[in-house]
């Protein structure tokens, strides 16, 4: 029951995300790096179809092709870029797709023949989907001239205190641990050697990279890595992707909330590596270690760890020693990534509940803007 209880859980709330949005909001696809909500969505529900099902009495034979993401021991893949391109199924048809699955699901559940650990695994992996249909929506409606708003704007905080944790070097263990659920990537739990360091207790806050900003940052190279300088140079990046000049003169930043007002105590969101490294520069620090983040993650003394924005490390995306993949295409979900990306460690205001812990590690290229990451500093 508990099994069953979780996956309609876990499907009712990618429901819920799409809820607000029109059958248009779901079919755009507004970068290539991002999907159509309604692929999403037919996406994760594939999943369950291929791995967990089996592919037994498949709801369409073509939907194995047009919904495989990256799995190249399945087989065929609509291409990436072109997924906003697929007007049909329609989203209904999608939907219904999900309705399918879900009752399929739900009888291997109540039979007891369901593998508990690759289900366990499409639940993570929805999840993770969920995070993404919130931020391509973001994308999304950035790209409209009208500025609509997912939702409504978060109300103004505080920021928490500031100031500089200081944690002891040594010898620590990192890595998943214990029970419970974890990805691939973060196993074998292994020691590591840490010099001693120091923390920002908080993030960096939209008020102060505005600092940055405003004292020419993006024009200064020598902030800059050699290939995120060339990035600037060519896409003209002068601010973060979400802010805005108002008429005014002010700034204003676009959330899901539509645009608002840049509050300067609110933490710093969406910004690439090249940006969080430049600025960490500019500011006489530089970024943690994936180690030194997770080392420090039990610390009470550190706030905004995981409810805000994730948080870009200096540490390339690579195998722990030790790492194996599993075995058959499922093996494909993490491992074959590991080359060309950094680290993220926490969580985000997207991250649903329970999703996250101090082992995950989110990864993504060292130019991506689109995510919700943020800014913790180290020295």
């Amino acid at each position: 029951m508990a099994l069953s209880a979780a996956y309609a859980a876990v499907r009712q709330h990618s429901l819920a995300l799409a809820a607000p949005l029109s059958a248009e909001d779901c079919a755009a696809q507004s970068m290539p790096d991002a999907s159509p909500v309604k692929w999403h969505l037919a996406h994760t529900t594939w999943f369950y179809e291929t791995f967990v099902l089996g592919g037994r009495a498949a709801f369409h034979p073509a939907f194995r092709m047009l919904f495989n993401s990256y799995y190249h021991g399945v087989g065929a893949r609509h291409p990436r870029p072109q997924r906003g391109l697929l007007t049909r199924p329609d989203l209904p048809t999608v939907l219904a797709y999900r309705a399918d699955v879900d009752r399929r699901m739900q009888e291997l559940i109540a039979s007891g023949a369901a593998d508990a650990d690759l289900l366990t695994l499409g639940l993570q992996h929805e999840q993770q989907h969920q995070e993404l249909i919130l931020t391509d929506v973001l994308h999304l409606f950035s790209q409209n001239p009208l500025a609509p708003a997912y939702g409504a704007p978060l109300a103004p905080a505080a920021a928490p205190p500031d100031g500089w944790l200081q944690l002891d070097g040594g010898l620590h263990a990192i890595g998943h641990a214990g029970a419970g659920f974890c990805f691939d990537n973060e196993l074998p739990r292994h020691h590591v050697h840490l010099a001693p360091y120091a923390l920002a207790r908080r993030l960096v806050t939209q008020g102060e990279f505005l600092a940055f900003v405003e004292a020419g940052g993006y024009r200064d190279p020598a902030l800059w890595l050699s290939e995120g300088w060339d990035r600037v140079q060519a896409e003209d990046w002068q601010h973060p992707l979400y802010w805005r000049r108002a008429e005014s003169g002010g700034w204003q930043v676009f959330g899901l909330g539509g645009l608002q007002a840049l509050d300067p105590a609110a933490p710093l969101l969406h910004v690439s590596l090249y940006e969080a490294d430049a600025y960490a520069r500019w500011a006489g620090a530089r970024l943690p270690t994936e180690a030194e983040w997770e080392a420090a993650s039990g610390h009470p003394g550190l706030a905004q760890l995981a409810d805000q924005g994730w948080q870009w490390t200096s540490s390339s995306y690579a195998p722990y020693p030790g790492f194996a993949p599993a075995p058959g295409a499922v093996g494909e979900y993490n491992g074959k990534f590991m080359v060309n990306q950094y680290v993220l460690r926490g969580g985000s205001r997207y991250t649903p509940p329970g999703h996250a812990r101090p082992s995950y590690r989110n990864f993504f290229p060292a130019g991506a803007r689109w995510q919700c990451s943020a800014i913790r500093l180290a020295r």
